[in-house]
């Protein structure tokens, strides 16, 4: 207790400078734990989603006893979103159970709705389709996955739901029908996360757990030498660094607790969560609370080692022992196993990432990005003492030395950002696995609506909606169902040979005007429909119903279309003057194409909710809980990414600023025997950038090499990406710049000579 005092009183006594490197490192740390607890947190968030909506799914049964409540559920998409709607028809016994969220079950004819479904009802009032009723209140929190969920009770009569209701047993289930993530890319989530936030974040925190190391080991040495053990010694050094580190977490919950009021308010894309759901649990708050101290107590007790064993070295500046080579082994080893991974890949069966592959392929990655950390100095040491003795350059050799003597102070200057362009190469595999999985088999998406549901107007109107490529109307010819005999049946699509050529990958043989025979070979042809027989089609023209009688042609167009399509399987081509002006086929349906792109699928469906409310559109081969959940996965990666630019930049910076402070001395001893200003900024420029270059040029590799394992153990058809080498390379370069500024402010344009005699 008595050298944790001793520690105090040195940090608050010791002058302007101590005092400011405390703070830098408490407000780093702050930042840290801010990151950390957010990173946490986030699958406290998806399971309180999941729980929700466990909660509120209806028990029932297909027997329905006399007087038993009934619930029939709806989910359907309104544009690239779900809306569900739970249909209740009341019974006549008592004490029903009612969902989460509601003080009583609906009645006929009153409807309760979200809050995000009443403010479209009332945005959009054509939405009233889908909703019969009055609206009697909203549905509380605990009754919704998210504040921005579609979601309706509905009361309705015994009648309208008797054919497909189930009577009411309760509500509840221990799992969520869909949940927030699938555990499947839940995996992906955490391993992303972990490397692009957590590596760097371990990384961040012992860079400011190490600031001022330099000083602080002459003064510990100082200490040492007056008569203080070894372990009193290290003592003193972790009251500085554990009071920093306790503060900088209360501090970093604080942020926290602000950030999420914040965030649950302004809310991310595709992700929006109640307050209550990102409060700090007890798990998230004893991490930081106890963990980050502990860790700046492990690196404050390595730091001081050195100062503790060998006080008379470092009082005199003796020279620096070599860096440690077993950082190298690490690295090494770690590219190795992703080597190892990306061999396979030229073999005829490349790894997966079943079995002990889900461990091992992991860890390499992680000891790539450890080792490359714990590598640079070592190479920094030895590029800096090679190039000292053989330039003849003044500024060169001044660097050189400098990255000689202190060759990790420099690496912590430029540690996060070459693990900020390492995460940026894992998280563009990370990205293209995704995609693989979640990609549609077919480069064009199609989408089905009711021709009778559409006028001409907003027929048009969808037709030119941004992402639209082509659309066309399909219809089944008719069949009398009196008739004894034998009849042809086959499919038609009513389009011009262009339209068609739009809604297929390939099209021969089209003449437009004429009524013709479509062949694919991949699909069935009609119910016995040859050339020459009679194919009749209902329709309603003027106001009364009547027929069509078109006969299969011989003339043929060959077509191959995607799969699945909403043209597939036709059997004939009609164009669109074969039918009278205002006729419209019964049982035909508007199809509409579009790219199979993520956002280009959502974008088209929201234009098709503005145009069409109550529209039911059938998205063929589009699951939009799917497109929900690449949302999600989306976001989580892009907050990741961010924390992982904060977290590198951070470092940088309260790198910099205590390096400025740590140099003042050395600076002004230099510019007191004739340096010019210029010649030190050069100086303080090549002791960054040299090394930084370095460590990009090995991030950039490892990177790559990881991000190839990560895609070949994953399966996909993506397996080396070279697109993303040039992006890599400019924010390489950007880096660079960003280093070149930030070592400018290093040489002040006051001198000091006082500074020199100071201790």
């Amino acid at each position: 207790m008595r050298e944790f005092l001793l520690g105090l009183r040195l940090l608050f006594g010791a002058g302007r400078g101590s005092r400011v490197r405390f703070l830098l490192m408490a407000a780093g740390g702050s930042l840290g734990v801010c990151c950390l607890a957010l990173v946490l947190t986030i699958p406290q968030i998806l399971d309180a989603h999941d729980g929700r909506v466990a909660a509120r799914q209806p028990q029932s049964a297909s027997a329905r006893p006399a007087g038993a409540t009934l619930v029939l559920q709806r989910t359907d998409p309104y544009g690239s979103q779900a809306f569900t709607r739970v249909f209740v028809a009341r019974g006549i016994r008592q004490g029903d159970a009612v969902p989460p969220g509601l003080e009583r079950l609906p009645g006929p004819g009153e409807v309760f709705l979200s809050p995000r479904a009443h403010d479209l009802l009332r945005d959009r009032p054509a939405v009233k389709g889908l909703l019969p009723g009055r609206e009697e209140g909203l549905i509380g929190a605990a009754g919704l996955a998210h504040p921005d969920e579609l979601f309706a009770y509905v009361g309705t009569e015994r009648g309208e739901i008797a054919d497909e209701g189930r009577a009411l047993k309760g509500w509840g289930y221990s799992y969520a029908p869909f949940p927030a993530v699938e555990p499947s890319t839940l995996t992906y989530l955490r391993f992303a996360l972990g490397s692009l936030v957590l590596l760097p974040l371990g990384i961040f925190l012992s860079v400011c757990a190490r600031l001022s190391a330099a000083s602080r080991n002459r003064r510990l040495a100082s200490l040492r030498l007056l008569g203080l053990s070894i372990r009193g010694t290290q003592r003193v050094n972790a009251a500085e660094t554990v009071v920093a580190a306790l503060l900088g977490a209360l501090l970093g919950l604080g942020e926290y607790v602000v950030l999420n009021q914040v965030m649950t308010r302004t809310g991310l894309p595709s992700l929006r969560w109640y307050p209550d759901d990102g409060a700090l649990s007890a798990s998230t708050v004893a991490v930081c609370l106890i963990g980050c101290p502990l860790l700046a107590w492990f690196v404050g007790r390595m730091s001081a080692r050195e100062a503790a064993a060998r006080p008379l070295a470092v009082r005199r500046s003796a020279a620096p022992a070599r860096p440690a080579r077993w950082g190298g082994l690490l690295l090494v080893t770690g590219l190795g196993i992703v080597a190892g991974y990306c061999a396979t890949g030229f073999t005829d069966h490349p790894a997966d990432s079943i079995g002990l592959n889900a461990v091992v392929m992991p860890a390499g990655i992680l000891l790539t990005g450890l080792g490359l950390v714990l590598t640079l100095p070592l190479l920094s040491y030895a590029l800096a003492r090679r190039v000292a003795r053989r330039t003849g350059s003044l500024t060169l050799s001044l660097a050189m030395r400098r990255n000689e003597v202190e060759p990790g102070s420099t690496m912590r200057v430029v540690t996060g950002l070459v693990l900020l362009v390492f995460s940026a190469s894992l998280a563009q595999g990370v990205l293209i696995q995704l995609e693989q999985v979640t990609r549609p088999s077919a480069p064009v998406r199609d989408y089905a609506l009711a021709l009778s549901a559409l006028t001409d107007e907003q027929r048009l109107e969808l037709a030119e909606l941004p992402g639209v490529r082509g659309h066309a109307v399909t219809a089944e010819s008719w069949m009398d169902p009196e008739s004894d005999t034998a009849q042809p049946w086959a499919s038609a699509v009513v389009a011009t040979c262009g339209q068609l050529a739009r809604m297929v990958k390939e099209s021969t043989g089209c003449v437009d005007g004429k009524v013709m025979r479509l062949s694919d070979p991949d699909a069935g042809t009609g119910q016995g429909a040859r050339p020459g027989d009679p194919l009749r089609f209902r329709m309603r023209e003027g106001g009364k119903d009547t027929t069509l009688t078109l006969r299969v042609p011989r003339e043929t167009i060959a077509y191959d279309t995607h799969d699945p399509s909403g043209v597939q399987g036709a059997d004939l081509l009609v164009p669109p003057s074969a039918l009278p002006d205002g006729a419209r086929l019964d049982g035909a349906r508007y199809v509409l194409t579009s790219g199979s792109d993520h956002a280009e699928v959502r974008r088209v469906l929201d234009g098709i909710a503005g145009v069409v409310p109550t529209a039911e559109v059938e998205p063929i081969g589009v699951n939009v809980e799917g497109l929900r959940q690449i949302a999600v996965l989306e976001t989580l990666l892009a907050v990741g990414m961010v924390m992982g630019l904060v977290i590198g930049t951070a470092a940088f910076v309260v790198s910099a600023t205590d390096r400025a402070m740590e140099r003042r001395a050395q600076v002004t001893a230099v510019t007191l025997i004739g340096a010019r200003a210029r010649t030190l900024r050069a100086v303080q420029c090549v002791q960054v950038v040299v090394p930084l270059s370095i460590g990009l040029v090995l991030a950039l590799v490892a990177g790559k090499l990881a991000e190839s394992a990560y895609l070949i153990t994953g399966g996909g058809e993506t397996r080396w990406d070279l697109a993303g080498v040039p992006v890599l390379a400019l924010a390489a370069a950007g880096v660079v710049a960003v280093s070149v500024a930030g070592t400018l402010p290093l040489v002040g344009r006051r001198v000091d000579p006082e500074l020199i005699r100071r201790d």
